[in-house]
């Protein structure tokens, strides 16, 4: 019993240091850019070192894919777990809307990490094979509920799948990415606890209102 326990064990200790490698490294990216960022220091806080780390991830470059690639997986999966297929399409859509809030502004790393993307251009995304794909079904979850409604009758039809995409990220990017300069020129921090149920909530409405027929 314990020879067949240590033996899984270290089966799974590879998979575990991945995952603790890059939910550092996602921190460590998010604060500093790539450029700026320092795989010793990611080594440093995993108890781990600078070469096992390029053992895993290949290079440094390598590993900032994995994080970006890793962060793109979780919004898609907790996109699949919502089965808006058996919501109304009205409904879907707020809990797309509202899911999509949660998420960003409790994933702040992810809207840093595209902020900074878009600072270079997507420079390093555009070497991804993988996050294409993830985004696919992103717009093809979209487009299904988008046919149910325009068929239901209860949606316009003026607009798309890319466009409601948009409409639905924007929202929860600007708490996060304005949060400070927000706060500074306004007084109103955006992502304070006390507002989180009413900004969410908004979030579902103006997706709503904007897409009824």
């Amino acid at each position: 019993m314990t020879n067949t326990t240590d033996t899984t064990r270290r089966k799974r200790d590879p998979e575990q240091t991945k995952r603790d490698i890059l939910e550092v490294a996602t921190t460590e990216f998010a604060a500093q850019g790539l450029s700026g960022a320092r795989v010793d220091e990611i080594a440093a806080s995993t108890r781990t070192t600078k070469r096992m780390i390029y053992y895993y991830f290949g290079s440094k470059e390598g590993l900032y894919l994995a994080v970006m690639e890793s962060a793109y997986h979780v919004i898609r999966q907790l996109e699949r777990n919502l089965d808006v297929e058996a919501l109304a399409p009205l409904d879907a859509l707020r809990s797309l809307a509202e899911s999509t809030y949660d998420h960003h502004t409790s994933h702040r790393d992810f809207v840093r990490l595209v902020s900074i993307e878009n600072i270079h251009r997507a420079e390093m995304i555009s070497k991804s094979a993988v996050i294409p794909d993830l985004n696919r079904t992103a717009i093809d979850t979209l487009s299904r509920v988008l046919r149910r409604g325009v068929e239901a009758g209860d949606f316009r039809t003026d607009i798309d799948a890319l466009d409601l995409h948009m409409l639905i990220s924007s929202y929860a990017v600007f708490h996060v990415a304005n949060r400070y300069t927000f706060r500074t020129l306004f007084g109103r921090d955006l992502l304070a606890d006390e507002r989180h149920a009413h900004y969410r909530r908004l979030a579902g409405d103006i997706v709503v209102s904007t897409m009824r027929a």
